[in-house]
């Protein structure tokens, strides 16, 4: 199925009627008896948004521990930084 947006033109149109007669086509056994069948394909946007109910929940003895830490300031030692700097400037060059 193709959905087209607002700005989508028709090609060349019949200048027929739409209201005319036509002879009824006749449809073959196969083609009434099968069974239409579904298919869903999805973005790769929304294939990782439907893994995100798979990430765990959030730790909170993590985040108290860190917070704790940032509040009597501890979290922020020298070796964090030459760490930190090391990797943004891996990063960056």
């Amino acid at each position: 199925m193709q959905v087209y947006g607002p700005a989508y033109l028709h090609g060349a149109q019949a200048i027929n009627s739409p209201h005319t007669n036509r002879a009824a086509q006749p449809t073959s056994a196969a083609a009434t008896t099968a069974t239409p069948t579904d298919e869903l394909q999805l973005s790769d946007a929304g294939q990782i948004a439907s893994r995100l109910a798979d990430i765990p929940d959030i730790r909170a003895d993590k985040v108290a521990s860190a917070k704790a830490a940032i509040a009597n300031g501890s979290y922020e030692t020298s070796d964090k930084l030459d760490v930190a700097l090391s990797r943004l400037l891996d990063e960056i060059g």
